[in-house]
């Protein structure tokens, strides 16, 4: 069985064919402006697949935000009607994978599934998701924590008790998604009880270039300033985080190669906010049996991971761990599944 996974981003595509548990091909079309350059990347890779003869059984579309959908979904008019819902909560990345998902509905006739970021953390409790705000305007205007990167965390939990031979459903863990955007998430019994990003994926760590965790009313303050939403927006998401406080680059690697002391001081912060979140889940977990590192970061960079491996050493977790991530193998694995 042939599964397609794409990956839409804002201005690109990821493609990628998987027999059964098997990559055959993959590829990215970038550069891409407007829904004519989307309709033109999904019939690219339709020619790309027909002069390389393979064929496709179903598909399966990453998208970010599911709102209160829990789990991957056949893709219908109604389900593509509920996504519709909730795109002013992630609009730079559901517009664009809407509109493949309707570009690829008009092509294939064959089975189509949404696989969405905010899935695995819909197992979250009420006293974890729900922020204390009036709940009329929580309920009216949909505001919860929702949570982001959720594939990439089931799938790097379920590789790391593989490798272990633990049973995913007795353990306690921790997994850190450490790239240009970086979420921590807490895992009880093969479920996320917690997670760091929130109604947007702006909230948690620091990141490449979004704060992550400040006051709200630093963001009043500016307001009264004069600052205006769409400056706010454009500095909180795009100008903070290891570019706002370094400097120098979003790129974690230029800011530790750096011998700017600013630069020095962004690693500082981007670590003591990852040991602080670490610190909170394993309370809130009641110990830790694995802490799993993956991502860019979390992956490549085995000087900051046993930085923090150290810093952790009193929390006496006994399996540490860096696990690959592959977020469209996690898909694939999903819709057959489901098939």
């Amino acid at each position: 069985m042939n599964i397609l996974i794409l990956n839409v981003g804002s201005s690109s595509v990821k493609y990628e064919v998987f027999e059964n548990d098997i990559s055959i091909i993959k590829g990215l079309i970038e550069r891409i402006t407007g829904k004519k350059g989307f309709s033109k990347a999904i019939l690219k890779i339709t020619s790309i697949l027909r002069e390389k003869r393979i064929s496709i059984d179903a598909i399966g579309h990453r998208v970010v935000h599911g709102g209160a959908i829990g789990k991957t979904s056949r893709i219908t008019p109604s389900l593509i009607k509920i996504i519709e819902q909730v795109t002013d909560l992630a609009p730079l990345h559901n517009t664009p994978e809407l509109h493949t998902i309707r570009e690829c509905m008009k092509i294939f006739s064959i089975p189509q599934f949404a696989v969405f970021d905010t899935a695995f953390h819909s197992s979250m409790p009420d006293k974890a998701f729900t922020y204390a705000l009036p709940h009329g305007l929580s309920a009216k205007f949909r505001i919860k924590r929702y949570g982001f990167h959720g594939t990439s965390h089931e799938y790097v939990v379920q590789e790391a008790c593989k490798k272990l031979r633990k049973d995913i459903k007795k353990q306690r863990i921790i997994s850190c998604h450490l790239g240009n955007g970086c979420s921590i998430t807490a895992i009880k019994n093969g479920r996320s009880i917690d997670t760091s990003m929130g109604f947007t994926p702006l909230e948690g760590l620091v990141m490449g270039t979004r704060c992550g965790d400040i006051d709200p009313g630093i963001i009043t303050y500016l307001m009264r300033k004069g600052f205006s939403t769409e400056k706010l927006d454009s500095i909180l998401n795009h100008q903070s985080g290891l570019l706002g406080i370094s400097g120098v680059s979003n790129d974690f690697r230029d800011v530790l190669k750096s011998k700017d002391p600013r630069a020095k001081l962004a690693i500082d912060v981007f670590v003591y906010r990852l040991i602080k979140y670490i610190g909170a889940y394993h309370a809130v977990l009641g110990g830790t049996d694995i802490l799993i590192f993956t991502g860019g970061i979390g992956e490549n960079s085995p000087k900051i991971t046993k930085l923090i491996f150290n810093q952790v050493r009193h929390l006496k977790i006994k399996n540490k761990i860096v696990i690959k991530t592959d977020e469209a193998k996690m898909m694939a694995r999903k819709i057959m599944n489901l098939l």
